[in-house]
């Protein structure tokens, strides 16, 4: 292993000299497949990792990601940014590629303002205000971030040019300037959550970054599209998350078929968008009819996202300690009653998961006590993917804020219905979408809109009806 390697380069109108110092080599295996990591050592002290997949000297257009420290992002998993959904996209492209870098840039948190300035620029964000002002207001500059020690990290690897991974100009100008050729910019969006989806809008709008929550819904989903439409405007509520009800039916308003099969309604596409509408939330939830019909996985995979909380309505804890639901790829509460056995919670904390316990209602748990619980804990957004039963306790006891609803081009015939009954006599009465939207996934047309509920002829008629599930 040599000792050393210098990288020259012209920056500007000035020759400089970019001491990039190799000092360790080795092999990291990680989830997404073995890297050859080389650890360089910097002119200002810091430590610049380049994870390295097959031979990569004296190559030309080269895959590579600049990717920039972010603590909390990347290490914590923070929601408040997308570095960490970035980082781990960008390792698993050049894993899938066969050659490529990702160079880790230390010294680039918080653009350059490092972790304890990011922390102050966070707070002042939560009073209102974008990333680019709050670092404005605290008499920082907007990005403070420098390519050259990166570009000579590319140079040492001896790598002639590349193909960068980035939605941001700036980070192609900076490489370009330190002497590095960028054959192309290939764009690296993220499924959006609903608690970054600001910071997005400014990195685009205000920052020059190209879509880094993907185009908008046009049709075609071959990869993570921008679903804000589709989401609506999230409600504050004290009490509860804002609640969005996601249904798949048929267009006679069928989810499976007489014998249960529902496997699949709607085309790839469309669940494509369905895992970006989970990247976008604090938690997911279904009741536990669904799980022991379909075991479903409730993570993100088909996009590249974050995975929310999985939450199971099981008022009499028959989920099984196997369920799919309950694997370590995300966090999963289950909700139940005080009466369920407390042999059953023992079992599903050993496997990891969250028992939570909240008053029962007939035939099932309290819902608004569930929910009220859910934002005790900190869920803002709550997405319910089913069943049929939690999602007409929802609509009929009024917690649902909006409804995304995807019509597939079938028609079974007899089979399970997409809502079960909720009292409608009169087409006056029926439950209404405000503020619509319709987008087409594939073959799958998306209606989406805020629910508007018809004044009731009793008041308590809308808060005791359908209370109960699970």
């Amino acid at each position: 292993m040599p000792g050393h390697r210098l990288s020259q380069f012209a920056r500007g109108n000035d020759a400089a000299v970019a001491h990039v110092v190799l000092f360790a080599r080795l092999p990291l295996p990680t989830p997404m497949g073995q890297f050859d990591l080389h650890a360089y050592e910097v002119a200002d002290g810091d430590v610049y990792l380049a994870l390295v997949v097959g031979a990569v000297d004296g190559r030309e257009g080269v895959l590579t990601r600049v990717h920039s420290e972010c603590l909390t992002g990347d290490v914590l998993g923070s929601l408040r940014c997308d570095c960490g959904v970035q980082l781990r996209t960008a390792m698993r492209a050049v894993a899938a590629e066969g050659a490529g870098v990702v160079v880790y840039a230390t010294g680039h948190e918080g653009r350059g303002i490092g972790l304890r300035d990011k922390l102050r620029a966070y707070m002042v964000q939560d009073a209102g205000v974008d990333t680019l002002d709050a670092n404005v207001r605290l008499g920082l500059p907007a990005d403070a971030r420098r390519y050259d020690d990166a570009a000579g990290v590319i140079e040492a690897l001896g790598i002639r040019s590349i193909r960068l991974l980035s939605n941001n100009p700036g980070k192609r100008e900076g490489l370009e300037a330190g002497g590095v050729r960028v054959d192309e910019v290939v764009p690296l969006p993220t499924a959006a959550h609903l608690r970054n989806v600001e910071y997005l809008r400014t990195k685009h709008d205000r920052m020059g970054h190209r879509a880094p929550a993907g185009e908008a819904l046009n049709g075609a989903v071959e990869h993570v599209r921008d679903v804000s439409d589709l989401l609506g405007t999230p409600l504050a509520h004290e009490d509860r998350p804002y609640v969005l009800v996601k249904l798949a039916q048929t267009l006679d308003g069928r989810v499976a078929t007489a014998t249960g099969d529902s496997r699949w309604i709607s085309g790839i596409e469309e669940r494509r968008v369905s895992h970006t509408l989970r990247a976008a939330v604090d938690a997911v939830a279904v009741g536990i009819g669904t799980v022991l019909a379909d075991d479903p996985q409730l993570t993100v995979r088909l996009v590249p996202g974050a995975s929310p909380v999985r939450v199971v309505l099981d008022a009499r804890l028959r989920i099984p300690t196997d369920a799919r639901v309950l694997d370590e790829h995300a966090a999963t509460s289950v909700y139940t009653t005080g009466s369920a056995p407390a042999g059953r919670r023992m079992a599903l904390r050993s496997v990891g998961a969250a028992v939570r316990t909240v008053p029962a209602s007939i035939g099932g748990l309290d819902l608004a006590a569930v929910l009220h619980d859910l934002r005790h804990t900190g869920v803002r957004t709550l997405l319910v993917e089913g069943g049929a039963r939690l999602v007409t306790s929802l609509l009929a006891a009024g917690l649902v804020d909006r409804a995304i609803v995807s019509v597939s081009p079938m028609i079974f015939g007899a089979g399970r219905d997409a809502i079960g009954e909720l009292g409608t006599e009169r087409v006056r009465d029926a439950l209404r979408l405000a503020n619509r939207t319709i987008h087409l996934a594939g073959d799958d047309v998306l209606i989406a809109g805020d629910l508007v509920i018809p004044e009731r002829e009793s008041a308590g008629e809308a808060r005791n009806a359908g209370r109960s599930s699970g």
